[in-house]
């Protein structure tokens, strides 16, 4: 007897491995599987912007990398005692606009010298809904707790997506042409917009990007995360204590899906010797100055220098000097 309505997924997609060179940027879905791919020796840059939720702003903020743009001060505003960059997340604001600056450009120049050597960009949409700035019509990515008076709310249409993304593509496999897209629409579901309205705002996500693969077939992939929760899942125990967004455990199904979509036999396989290396990393000695662990932990270090061998562009550092400290005591 089956219980649950699977979500079919293509196949034969492209792969996504341990060589290649990510960058996802979007919502707080793209936070939750960016640091799993990151827990597991992925090469990634994540959300160089902080969290962005709404199509246009994840768009300005590639046309930025792309165009090589600096912030200044007057790229700024000073709020509640704060700095702060209307594209960026609260987490670059400081009490000083040196010190936000300072952030902000040193996060710009890393992802931009990350966008010639990508292999995939992972963008996860969250909602349709806009914040304008009355003053001067520009869409924002935080309000940082503005009065909402200053703004204007209204949501993108799916031609205005279509339109403003066949642009940036254009313009981002003309510096990059093995670049692979690849869309998500986030299952985190929007209330403050109201359930109908969230609801309408999802299908506008999900119309604009069937409509980009079948512009791009051969460059824009799209993984249902959206529909597996909703509707493979489809119950409140795999919600968290708001309701709203994926419980851990949702998450680690989706991770699971994804695994199973977009990884290679080899690539799972290396992912279990990872595991198998953190699972003996973590296990605790009763007697760890004992010649016993310490011909353990020899073994570690020599099953990470036969992975190093064997795939040079893997990072073991921090696995590596945690066995040498404790060698050491």
């Amino acid at each position: 007897m089956n219980l649950t309505t699977s979500v079919e997924i293509p196949s034969g997609l492209p792969s996504v491995d341990l060589s290649q060179q990510l960058m996802l940027l979007g919502s707080c879905f793209a936070g939750n599987i960016g640091a799993m791919l990151c827990e597991r020796k992925f090469r990634l840059d994540l959300n160089p912007f902080g969290i962005l939720y709404n199509p246009a702003s994840i768009s300005t903020a590639l046309r930025q990398l792309l165009s090589g743009k600096i912030y200044v001060k007057e790229d700024l505003f000073q709020f509640r005692e704060c700095w702060h960059s209307p594209m960026h997340h609260g987490a670059f604001s400081a009490s000083t606009a040196e010190d936000t600056l300072a952030a902000i450009n040193a996060r710009l120049e890393h992802a931009r010298g990350e966008l010639p050597g990508l292999d995939w960009l992972m963008l996860t949409l969250g909602t349709a809904y806009v914040y304008e700035q009355k003053e001067t019509g520009l869409v924002v990515a935080n309000c940082h707790k503005q009065p909402e008076k200053m703004f204007r709310r209204r949501r993108l249409g799916v031609e205005e997506i279509v339109t403003d993304y066949a642009s940036l593509l254009a313009e981002l496999w003309q510096r990059n042409p093995k670049l692979n897209v690849l869309f998500t629409v986030s299952p985190i579901r929007h209330v403050r917009d109201g359930m109908h309205a969230n609801q309408i705002s999802k299908a506008t996500l999900l119309l604009a990007v069937e409509r980009l693969q079948e512009l791009f077939p051969e460059h824009v992939f799209y993984f249902p995360s959206y529909e597996i929760v909703l509707d493979e899942l489809r119950d409140y125990r795999f919600y968290a204590d708001d309701m709203l967004h994926p419980s851990p455990l949702a998450v680690r199904y989706l991770w699971q899906r994804f695994e199973e979509t977009f990884f290679t036999r080899e690539t799972r396989q290396l992912l279990a010797e990872f595991e198998e290396i953190q699972r003996a990393l973590a296990h605790k000695p009763f007697h760890p100055e004992a010649d016993e662990y310490k011909r353990f932990l020899g073994q570690i270090v020599l099953k990470i220098e036969q992975l190093k061998g064997k795939y040079p562009y893997l990072d073991f550092e921090k696995e590596t000097e945690l066995c040498h400290i404790r060698l050491k005591k």
